[in-house]
């Protein structure tokens, strides 16, 4: 199964069971992805959340139900998920603009997310730069903090470790300590549980680990490296959202499954000529 029907097929499960609770496992189980990759995929490709997504597509299905059928209103919001008519008009009127009697009576315009078809990219999208190479085991040294996946919230809170990490001189010395495997300081997600991640900031370095870091080692693997080019935050979404929708599915690799690393420069992160790296594990 490609990478494209892979994601394809956990998208349709999703369809399937719009009606039942179902949680991120099962539905990345049906794409072969750990829960945190198939999450971390999907909100690249899409800009939403897998919750998000569930929850604008019960919404266009409930609005569609208040327009074509006499059911109770209060009857759809179980069906949809909501546990009290109240929530369920909240949520109906944020996604919608008015409330599911006005959707009843036609007083209104709604907003219909249609079901998500993956497909690949054949537009004369901007070139990649990157090269395959093949590493031992590699140790890296840093700091590590734990970060709640729900509703996203890690997008919110690991910028901020950053700030804290690039004002308290953490960074200074990551890039002392960096033995040159890998130069420079690296980001990197490792997923605990379909909720919960370890994000670390660090660098290569072999050898005793000093006072105040811990460290991890990254199993070998062989890895897709890809330039990025430009002042950051936008420069690395931007990149990782044309590896996910342009070079993954075409490319005949799969990912290895280990933690990605994003490498950062000691260059002014608002430069336009800043260089930095994504290593993709592949197999």
């Amino acid at each position: 199964m490609t990478w494209v029907e892979s994601l394809q097929k956990a998208i349709n499960y999703m369809e399937e069971h719009l009606l039942d609770e179902i949680s991120i496992d099962s539905i990345a189980k049906q794409a072969n992805f750990s829960a945190f990759h198939f999450q971390r995929t999907f909100s690249i490709l899409t800009d939403i959340s897998v919750g998000e997504y569930l929850r604008r597509r019960r919404l266009t299905l409930a609005a569609h139900e208040l327009n074509r059928e006499n059911t109770k209103i209060i009857d759809i919001a179980y069906k949809y998920g909501y546990d009290t008519p109240e929530a369920f008009s909240k949520a109906f009127r944020r996604q919608h603009g008015i409330t599911p009697s006005e959707a009843r009576k036609y007083a209104g315009r709604l907003k219909s997310y249609n079901r998500l078809v993956i497909q690949v990219s054949v537009k004369g999208a901007e070139p990649m730069q990157y090269k395959i190479v093949e590493r031992e085991a590699f140790q890296i040294v840093g700091i590590k903090r734990e970060f709640s996946c729900i509703n996203q919230q890690n997008q919110i809170d690991i910028p901020k470790m950053w700030d804290k990490v690039n004002g308290d001189g953490t960074d200074d010395l990551l890039f002392r300590l960096n033995d040159g495997l890998i130069e420079g300081v690296l980001g990197v997600c490792v997923d605990k549980s379909s909720e919960v991640i370890d994000y670390w900031i660090g660098t290569t370095y072999e050898g005793d680990v000093p006072d105040g870091l811990v460290a991890l080692t990254i199993p070998e693997s062989k890895w897709a490296v890809f330039e990025v080019h430009g002042p950051m935050p936008d420069a690395m979404p931007k990149v990782w959202k044309q590896i996910f929708s342009e070079w993954f599915p075409s490319s005949g690799y799969k990912h290895a499954g280990i933690p990605e690393l994003e490498v950062y420069s000691e260059e002014d992160p608002s430069s336009p000529d800043l260089y930095s790296e994504i290593w993709i594990p592949v197999k």
